[in-house]
C-alpha cells in the first residue's frame, strides 16, 4: 500500500513491543541503499481501506507492516544516528489469522515481491524484444526465454555463492561473454583466459562442474 496518511497515522500507533523480529530465508536487495537486507520485523493492526467511498464499498482487514532499519549512509564516517529509525512496507489483506499468522501472511506477500525480480529481470532481457505481432512467435519466444534464463540461473548458482543471485546480465557479463581466445597446436585446443581476471574462479568453477576437470598436463 502506499503510505499516505491514512496508513502513516496508522503505523504510528503499533506499540513497540507489537514487533515480531523475522529472519528471511532468502536476503531481499533494497534498492534505496543499494544492499541486501535479510533482518526485519512484522506487525499488524486493523485497517479499514477504501473509506473514501461509499460504507458498502468500504472494507477491513489487516494492515500488516513490515519495517526493516533505514540504514544511515553517514554512519561509516562516524555519524551514527541517536536512535533506530526504520522504514516501513504495508499490504493489507482480508485472510484470517486463522490461515495466516502476521508472520506466515508476510512470507507470502515477499514470495510475490521474489517473482517480480524475476519478471522484471526477464523484461530487462529476452522479453524486452515482445510482442513480434504473432502470437505463435510470442509463445515460441517466451519459451526460448525461460530456458535460457533457467539455464544461466543454474549456472550462476554452480559458480559459487557470488553470483547466486546476480542477474542475468551480470552474469552474461561476467562468466558468458568471456574475451578469450582460442588457439589449436597439435590437434589439441586451448582457451586462453584473460590474465588477473577477476572471475577466474567462478568460471574454471563452472567449468568444471559442468565438463568435469581438465586433463592434467602430459610430460
Amino acid at each position: 500500500m502506499r503510505l499516505d496518511k491514512r496508513v502513516k497515522a496508522a503505523i504510528s500507533t503499533i506499540g513497540d513491543d507489537a514487533w515480531t523480529p523475522i529472519e528471511y530465508t532468502d536476503a531481499v536487495y533494497d534498492e534505496p541503499t543499494q544492499t541486501w537486507v535479510s533482518r526485519a520485523e512484522v506487525a499488524e493492526i486493523d485497517f479499514t481501506a477504501f473509506t473514501s467511498g461509499k460504507k458498502a464499498e468500504q472494507v477491513t482487514g489487516r494492515l500488516v507492516v513490515r519495517r526493516i532499519p533505514d540504514l544511515n549512509p553517514c554512519g561509516k564516517h562516524g555519524q551514527a544516528t541517536l536512535f533506530d529509525t526504520w522504514r516501513f512496507h504495508a499490504f493489507f489483506t482480508t485472510t484470517s489469522t486463522v490461515h495466516a499468522d502476521t508472520v506466515s501472511a508476510d512470507k507470502t506477500h515477499r514470495g510475490h515481491a521474489i517473482i517480480e525480480q524475476v519478471h522484471a529481470d526477464l523484461k530487462n532481457s529476452a522479453l524486452a524484444h515482445l510482442p513480434s505481432g504473432k502470437f505463435a512467435a510470442n509463445a515460441a519466444w517466451l519459451v526460448l526465454a525461460v530456458v535460457a534464463f533457467n539455464l544461466t540461473r543454474a549456472a550462476a548458482t554452480l559458480t559459487g555463492p557470488e553470483l547466486a543471485k546476480a542477474t542475468t546480465a551480470t552474469v552474461r557479463r561476467t562468466v558468458i561473454t568471456v574475451p578469450a581466445r582460442v588457439a589449436s597446436s597439435a590437434r589439441r585446443m586451448t582457451l586462453h583466459l584473460p590474465a588477473a581476471w577477476h572471475w577466474e574462479t567462478a568460471w574454471t568453477e563452472l567449468f568444471t562442474r559442468a565438463c568435469g576437470p581438465p586433463p592434467a598436463p602430459t610430460t
